[in-house]
């Protein structure tokens, strides 16, 4: 099948894009390079041959339209956006035009071109605001009220994806992300603590933690969460299905694992609690289970293990982590 993923560069995309070409599909990547990097993508270009095509494109140019009209591709996969919650506070005008209307270039090339279905990239993390931690873990029938323009951007999408589902027959399917972590993972910038941890541990560098540490977030790997991806190409129509472990871990708890599995004690400074940050998050599920037949495998452990030794591969070989 032919396929295209937005934000293909990305760390998340990156492994998508692997595993589409493993299972012998045509790959078209569309991203502007603003945080993916064609390294990630270095392996599979060396390999797949004229299977996958780059395009260094912005979601919300109209020359995505005309290129989605030429390519056809059959199933979409949206995972461009802008992703860092704070510059969505700082900018909302820029994070809108960018995950509210770049996404709704990508709908209307999914829609002339005939494509079959858009597996969306939504955010678990922010889409039910701030519930109260006896709903933990989160179910998909609690009420979607985000508290940061970037939430805010993700549920208008979700918002759209069922409009055009009514009006035009393009099926979605909408995969609502834990905190997702593995290799790849940019320890800059908008970035998952564990890859941070990862990198600072194994560069003798000191170890932030803000607040107490106490703080829960559901981690899940992101070789499972590609392959809930996968899934959603065939199942789960019309749906927005959490994906995560349903269980919670603490800050405190990953730098414990992650420091005894490099094998050093770093220094820890500690900050106060950033504004707006949630203390407890972790998703249910179970409606991807009945849904997908999805469920996350990899263990924290191992998932961190992973993580520790591409920093470490990647400090040996000189190359920017």
């Amino acid at each position: 099948m032919r396929m295209l993923v937005t934000g293909g560069a990305g760390f998340i995309g990156s492994t998508l894009v692997d595993r589409l070409l493993a299972e012998g599909h045509t790959v078209d990547v569309v991203d502007d390079l603003s945080t993916g990097s064609l390294a990630n993508l270095a392996e599979a270009r060396a390999s797949a041959g004229h299977n996958l095509t780059v395009h260094h494109l912005d979601i919300r140019s109209a020359e995505v339209v005309d290129l989605m009209t030429r390519r056809c591709p059959e199933v979409v996969f949206h995972l461009a956006a802008q992703a860092d919650v704070r510059v969505s506070v700082a900018d909302p005008v820029l994070d809108a035009d960018i995950n509210v209307v770049g996404t709704l270039r990508i709908l209307e090339g999914a829609r002339l071109s005939k494509a079959g279905r858009v597996v969306f990239a939504a955010s678990g993390g922010t889409l039910y605001g701030e519930p109260d931690p006896s709903e933990l873990p989160l179910k998909e029938s609690l009420p979607q009220r985000p508290l940061s323009p970037y939430g805010v951007s993700k549920k208008a999408v979700i918002d759209y994806l069922v409009a055009y589902r009514e009006l035009h027959s393009l099926e979605f399917s909408a995969l609502a992300l834990a905190n997702v972590y593995g290799p790849r993972q940019d320890p800059h910038g908008e970035a998952g603590v564990v890859a941070i941890f990862a990198e600072r541990l194994l560069r003798g560098q000191p170890i932030t933690v803000f607040g107490d540490g106490e703080q829960t977030r559901d981690f899940v790997y992101v070789d499972d969460v590609v392959d809930a991806f996968v899934r959603g190409a065939t199942k789960g129509g019309g749906l927005v299905c959490n994906i995560g472990t349903g269980q919670e871990t603490s800050v405190n708890e990953i730098y414990r694992e992650m420091a005894a599995q490099a094998g050093v004690e770093a220094q820890v400074e500690a900050k106060p609690l950033r504004p707006g940050e949630l203390l407890r998050s972790c998703l249910d599920p179970t409606r991807a289970g009945i849904q997908l037949g999805w469920s996350a495998w990899t263990e924290l452990g191992a998932g961190t293990a992973a993580v520790l030794e591409f920093v470490r591969r990647r400090l040996e070989s000189g190359w920017a982590v």
